[in-house]
């Protein structure tokens, strides 16, 4: 595991609080995940996500996920965690808006300690944002918490690829995304398995490299200025951080980073 001090949910909340947060859903829409509609429906089909399940979505940002398995999954309910209140009151405002808030129920609280009932989900879901999360091992056990015995944990994340980072690009992977670790697959696979679940899935997607290819290629050719725009048109920083997207394209194309997908079953005893 590469981690960085000093990186915490204050540092997280403060993304999505502000133009960062705008400006990865300008270019990765409503849902702001490697893959979108195509990663989540992999996702799902995976990991048998059936209908008239329930399911706790940690980590949820704007609901989007949640959306997307109420409309296209059939789940009959879901509550979505996530400690930026931010995003909690926006997503509540775009469930409602879509006429699901009867299915859909957002928490503001902390994702490792949710205070939802334990053994009473059918699934626990994420999507490339449990990177943002300090403790992974508490994350994982109250994933397992959550779901019933047989129950499922199903989600994606930005982790160490095949190919190590050295300690110079992992602190600037690091501060760049305000990620205070990030887990390669064999390492959130043993904690899934600590946490009393049997491993499913735990792969590379392999989209990660050509997604971040897309959102430059966007970026560049159609959406400059609507990304200026959200940064208060601040030249320096737009091309500052432009340096940083490149850095991320190098990093997925020499296979330092990449998007896992993991499906786990809490064992029945």
């Amino acid at each position: 595991m590469k981690s960085m001090a000093g990186i915490g949910l204050a540092q997280v909340q403060a993304v999505y609080d502000g133009a960062e947060g705008r400006l990865w859903e300008l270019i990765m829409g409503e849902q702001i995940h490697i893959g979108g509609f195509a990663s989540s429906m992999d996702l799902a089909k995976k990991a048998s996500i059936s209908a008239g399940s329930r399911g706790v979505d940690l980590c949820c940002c704007l609901g989007a996920g949640m959306r997307f398995l109420v409309r296209f999954c059939g789940v009959a309910a879901m509550q979505g965690v996530d400690a930026t209140p931010t995003v909690v009151n926006l997503g509540r405002q775009r469930v409602g808006a879509e006429g699901l808030a009867d299915r859909i129920q957002f928490i503001q609280s902390d994702a490792c300690r949710t205070g939802l009932p334990a053994a009473a989900a059918d699934f626990v879901w994420g999507e490339d944002a449990w990177c943002y999360v300090v403790d992974k091992p508490a994350l994982i056990a109250e994933a397992a918490r959550l779901i019933k015995p047989g129950g499922t944990i199903a989600f994606t994340d930005w982790v160490e690829g095949p190919k190590p980072m050295s300690d110079a690009d992992a602190a600037r992977y690091l501060a760049f995304m305000k990620f205070p670790n990030v887990l390669s697959l064999g390492e959130y696979s043993d904690l899934l398995k600590r946490s009393g679940c049997q491993v499913v899935c735990a792969e590379d997607t392999g989209r990660f490299a050509a997604a971040v290819d897309l959102y430059l290629d966007m970026l560049n050719r159609q959406l400059t200025y609507d990304a200026l725009k959200i940064i208060g048109f601040d030249m320096p920083l737009m091309q500052a951080m432009g340096g940083e997207m490149e850095f991320l394209r190098q990093l997925a194309h020499e296979g330092k980073i990449s998007q896992g997908l993991f499906v786990a079953r809490k064992k029945v005893f």
